[in-house]
């Protein structure tokens, strides 16, 4: 494999795993009025604001939704599909270096999250895989990996963020820090500002901070966002953009991701475009590690990266 070609697949899963750990190594958090990107994002291009949802009544005419009912609607909108797998194009963006390849998606409900980069589009190069345990990354080409549970992750652990979050930004949920799933009960603790086209979601939890925004036309979720303030070192921010919903089991899918993460010294921009929705059940959920395989701490995956 050429030199270049490998440090395009290097670089991509080396910001995979920067964004997720960064994120959350930094105890992403609380918003301010001056720096909430989120109320930027809602009233950027709107039109005429209103003060509450609509929804349908069963004659076809429109009725107001309080928020506790907007919420009911979104957490219904989730995608019920037990598998979804795909053909994805991948983009990394770090400063003035930009990169694109190509690669698969494979996610089980409820166990696992799977990424493969593909090198010519038909070897695997790199995989990325989350399951409710443990988090494994493998670099093909070098033939290293990382697999450790979430406990020993101190920067995930200390800031709540698990395989159930990231299975909810994935795949384009609400979720709550530390359960397995939103109940109409936690639906409370969310605050929900109707005041502009886009509904703003958001919730507390210690230091973290959480907001959304959803389409009160449509009762999906656009984008998820976690902010940690630091007047001593400055604004780290983590941002998942949702766009070109598609229809998938008669629940919609974004089918483009745009994920970014920032710190004051650097931002990292990552594109995933699913290629269609799929339904592939025919596959090993679980991959075994040769033992021609050496192990590498997240330190060094994060050393190459920040050395580029």
């Amino acid at each position: 494999m050429k030199p270049l070609r490998f440090l395009t697949v290097a670089t991509a899963l080396a910001a995979m795993v920067f964004v997720t750990s960064c994120s959350s190594q930094r105890g992403l958090g609380r918003h301010t009025q001056d720096d909430d990107r989120t109320s930027q994002r809602s009233s950027r291009g709107a039109s005429k604001s209103s003060d509450a949802a609509t929804g349908q009544t069963a004659d076809g005419k429109e009725k107001d939704l309080k928020p506790i009912e907007f919420l009911q609607h979104v957490t219904d909108n989730s995608q019920h599909a037990r598998f979804i797998t795909s053909k994805v194009k991948f983009s990394v963006e770090v400063g003035a270096r930009q990169m694109t390849l190509t690669g698969n998606l494979k996610m089980k409900r409820d166990d696992v999250i799977r990424l493969q980069l593909m090198a010519f589009g038909f070897v695997e190069a790199g995989r990325l895989e989350f399951t409710k345990e443990y988090v494994l990354i493998m670099d093909r080409i070098n033939k290293l990996y990382m697999k450790v549970p979430y406990a020993q992750m101190d920067f995930l652990r200390n800031s709540q963020i698990d395989f159930y979050v990231l299975q909810s930004l994935f795949w384009n949920e609400l979720f709550q820090p530390g359960k397995m799933k939103v109940t109409d009960e936690a639906l409370k603790t969310y605050s929900t500002d109707m005041g502009s086209d886009d509904a703003i979601i958001s919730m507390e939890s210690g230091k973290l901070s959480y907001r959304w925004l959803a389409d009160k036309a449509n009762h999906r979720v656009k984008m998820a966002n976690i902010l940690y303030n630091d007047r001593f070192r400055g604004n780290y921010q983590l941002n998942w953009d949702y766009e070109d919903f598609q229809q998938n089991n008669r629940k919609y899918f974004p089918m483009e991701h745009k994920i970014s993460f920032s710190t004051p010294e650097k931002e990292v921009k990552l594109g995933m475009t699913l290629n269609y929705m799929g339904a592939d059940e025919n596959w090993e959920t679980r991959t075994e590690v040769s033992s021609k395989y050496r192990q590498v701490s997240v330190e060094e995956i994060l050393q190459r990266f920040m050395s580029l």
